[in-house]
């Protein structure tokens, strides 16, 4: 169900874009938690079904349909965490306060993929330093339909982005300590059905009933950038639908992201 459920994950963040944004400004408090520079770079730890090393760094200026963004990219464009490899060949600009994404979007080589994903993200807000804790600071529903193995699948999505605490000390699970520290995070909500016909009557089976597959919290902590990513993958299916699937009813996967070294300019 692994297989399936980031299929579908990365299939539902294909149409997720954000609204216009507010015209751009320098002036902010809590942005400067990424700061923009060409030549920054940061490396991770990432734990997960392995432990490997990611490195992210800016390249440049990039224009992105006619708007300037800062280009984010990974060391030999390889990354197995969530949050390196999600800005991986992407832009990113500040606006009002937000830090807004734009680009090719992907899991990552940490998740088992079925097959590669075209993900196309448009200013979505992937942080907002204005926003109070539990503020959405963007939401996009919809459904698509895809075959997976010969089964014909419905699938109903909501992708958030959700406003965190404001923290003034921040202990990561690694004991690394930092300050000026927010988070932000991402969930993806899933319902997937699927229509079979029997004698000539066709009828709905739920495969996925609607649920929370993906939640993915970064911590940004002033003048550094993310030190922190946590990422659960998730599901429970039927275990009679599993079956005739051939898949496990129930999963979970976590993967924890870990800043290392990082150069700020």
């Amino acid at each position: 169900m692994k297989k399936l459920l980031l299929f579908i994950t990365g299939i539902a963040l294909f149409s997720c874009s954000n609204d216009e944004a507010s015209p751009e400004t320098e002036n902010s408090v809590f942005t400067d938690a990424l700061p923009l520079h060409t030549g920054n770079y940061w490396t991770y730890d990432v734990e997960g079904t392995t432990t490997t090393r990611d490195s992210l760094y800016i390249s440049g200026d990039t224009l992105i349909e006619s708007i300037s963004y800062k280009k984010f990219k990974n060391r030999d464009n390889i990354s197995t965490g969530f949050y390196p490899t999600s800005l991986n060949n992407n832009g990113v600009r500040k606006s009002g306060g937000k830090l807004l994404m734009s680009g090719e979007f992907s899991l990552g080589q940490g998740f088992t993929l079925p097959v590669g994903l075209d993900l196309t993200l448009r200013d979505f807000i992937i942080f907002n330093e204005n926003a109070s804790n539990g503020t959405v600071l963007n939401e996009k529903a919809g459904s698509f339909q895809q075959d997976f193995n010969g089964i014909p699948l419905n699938v109903v999505y909501s992708l958030k982005s959700i406003a965190g605490n404001d923290l003034p000390n921040y202990t990561s699970p690694n004991n690394d300590v930092y300050s000026n520290v927010k988070s932000t995070k991402i969930v993806l909500n899933l319902k997937v059905t699927t229509t079979q016909t029997v004698a000539g009557i066709p009828f709905t089976v739920t495969v996925l009933a609607p649920q929370d597959v993906v939640v993915s919290t970064q911590y940004l902590s002033k003048n550094i950038g993310v030190v922190h990513t946590n990422t659960i993958t998730s599901y429970n299916i039927d275990a009679q639908i599993a079956s005739n699937l051939g898949i496990p009813a129930s999963n979970t996967q976590t993967q924890n992201e870990f800043l290392d070294t990082f150069n700020i300019d």
